[in-house]
């Protein structure tokens, strides 16, 4: 009787970590949806297409450009001929893939506000909390560059 007393307590003590790592686990689709940017200034959509995920400007805070009356365009961009396209509706999320495990990595990041395009990675920084997102934007490694968080918009 002891013996199975002992092999169920082993039982159990195998089975609650690996049913905590079930509930925790990331899945590729988890990312869709809106998110709101860290200045609180854009809704940003995540959309899958393929096996890549991207992300467009959804919602601008302020979409018209108070000196021109019209609305604003992405007049930061070092392409002079995609100076005039609109901030509304922007990719700034392309080519993203998901690891398999916890990461949306291989993908670029557009800043309008600057102009720049960097690398990227994205991430859940708290595996439990799927409603904050941790954006990497950097040039040549990730140690060199600039951290970003993103809040889910509730419908």
């Amino acid at each position: 009787m002891k013996f199975a007393s002992v092999i169920l307590l082993l039982l159990g003590m195998v089975a609650v970590p690996f049913s905590k790592v079930q509930a925790q686990e990331v899945k590729g689709d988890d990312i869709l949806g809106v998110w709101l940017n860290e200045d609180k200034d854009a809704h940003i959509q995540i959309y899958k297409e393929g096996d890549k995920y991207f992300g467009k400007i959804i919602w601008l805070k302020e979409p018209i450009d108070p000196d021109t009356g019209k609305p604003k365009v992405d007049d930061k961009n070092e392409d002079e001929s995609l100076q005039n396209r609109p901030i509304m509706g922007l990719l700034l999320l392309t080519d993203f893939v998901f690891d398999g495990d916890d990461e949306w990595e291989d993908g670029e990041i557009y800043d309008p506000k600057s102009g720049n395009t960097y690398s990227c990675y994205m991430e859940f920084p708290d595996e439990d909390n799927k409603d904050y997102l941790k954006i990497r934007g950097y040039i040549g490694f990730s140690l060199l560059g600039r951290t970003t968080y993103w809040t889910r918009v509730k419908d």
